[in-house]
């Protein structure tokens, strides 16, 4: 026997006990109308609670854990104090309210107590974080971090699947660039194994290239990596965890997937994009300067030749053909920024 059967039971006999004491407020004069009356309003009160009591009871619990399950630690425990500090303001305000002429000393008091308990828990919750730095700083301990005391926000960047097969973190974290330590979700670190065991070739070095990469990074990085076993219950996907993850961490995620990049940007979670950076570094050239470069193969318009950049921005040259795999130097003529990146345009310097 289900939960919300028993409820509906329970919700049957409450709903045709009202029915039972509604049917007074008619009273007939007729003995057999009102006989009829208590009956006809007994039985509707019965199959009214048999209706509506999984949506009284079950449901909205239901729907209320799941919501809870998937806000993040900070923000339950902001509203809980917000909701409790509004309600201690509105005990205050309690005796002067309820001091006024009826009906409003009976009503005021639970609306008082309403608005003062919705302000306290929305100001609480919008403003947590800077609460929290005025309290102190927020420290993680566990297993997550093997007892380090960083602050979340501050000190933990989540890795995407992506991003490690990618492997230009591994040059990045060299750098010194990278100040935080890099947190490896165990979901991400299955998805990897996953990839690694595929029967696709292609998608089977993928996933060993990653699990490689995890290992440079654990060896060569300047700062901590750290592999958690933190998941998230009740969510499927990797890049849904990983947002909901980020949210309950309040911290940033490294990917250069363009969907999880959007989706995590949508829900208030910030992301630090490779590819954003790496478009962000490259060299600037503006229309007019000169530049030194090797033509090695055609373009799609006639006449067209086509060189590269150091770091891979494609140049299209006009009557740059005749000058396949040659070293040569070219005017820029336009500079176009693109989704996938800079297209920069030239003419030959000799005005061929």
């Amino acid at each position: 026997m289900s939960i919300e059967f028993v409820f509906r039971l329970v919700g049957m006999v409450v709903f045709a006990i009202i029915g039972v004491q509604s049917s007074y407020l008619f009273q007939p004069n007729n003995p057999g109308e009102s006989a009829r009356l208590i009956i006809v309003l007994t039985l509707a009160g019965a199959a009214l609670g048999l209706l509506v009591a999984p949506y009284l009871t079950t449901r909205p619990f239901h729907l209320i854990q799941a919501k809870l399950r998937k806000m993040p630690a900070a923000k339950l425990v902001s509203g809980v104090i917000g909701l409790a500090l509004g309600l201690a303001v509105a005990a205050l305000l309690h005796p002067s309210v309820s001091n006024l002429p009826y009906p409003y000393g009976a009503i005021f008091p639970i609306i008082v107590s309403i608005i003062f308990g919705y302000i306290g828990m929305a100001v609480m919750v919008m403003r947590q974080r800077d609460i929290f730095n005025l309290v102190g700083p927020r420290i993680i301990s566990g297993n997550p971090f093997d007892g380090l005391g960083r602050k979340a926000t501050d000190d933990v960047l989540l890795l995407d699947t992506s991003v490690v097969i990618d492997g230009r973190i591994v040059d990045i974290s060299r750098t010194g660039f990278i100040r935080n330590t890099m947190l490896v979700p165990g979901f991400v670190l299955a998805e990897l194994q996953y990839i690694a065991d595929s029967s696709d070739p292609l998608r089977r070095n993928r996933g060993r290239r990653g699990l490689e990469v995890l290992e440079q990074l654990q060896a060569d990085s300047l700062v901590p990596v750290q592999i958690s076993d933190l998941d998230i219950e009740g969510v499927k996907g990797v890049d849904d965890k990983l947002v909901m993850l980020a949210k309950q961490l309040d911290c940033p995620i490294l990917t250069n997937d363009f969907n999880l990049n959007s989706v995590a940007k949508l829900q208030g979670v910030l992301v630090l994009n490779i590819n954003e950076l790496a478009n962000a570094v490259k060299t600037v050239i503006l229309p007019g300067e000169t530049v030194s470069i090797k033509i090695i193969q055609e373009g799609k318009e006639r006449d067209q030749g086509v060189a590269y950049l150091d770091d891979g921005t494609m140049i299209v040259i006009e009557n740059g053909r005749s000058y396949l795999n040659r070293n040569v130097e070219v005017t820029v003529t336009r500079v176009i920024q693109t989704n996938a990146g800079r297209m920069i345009f030239a003419k030959m310097e000799n005005g061929l």
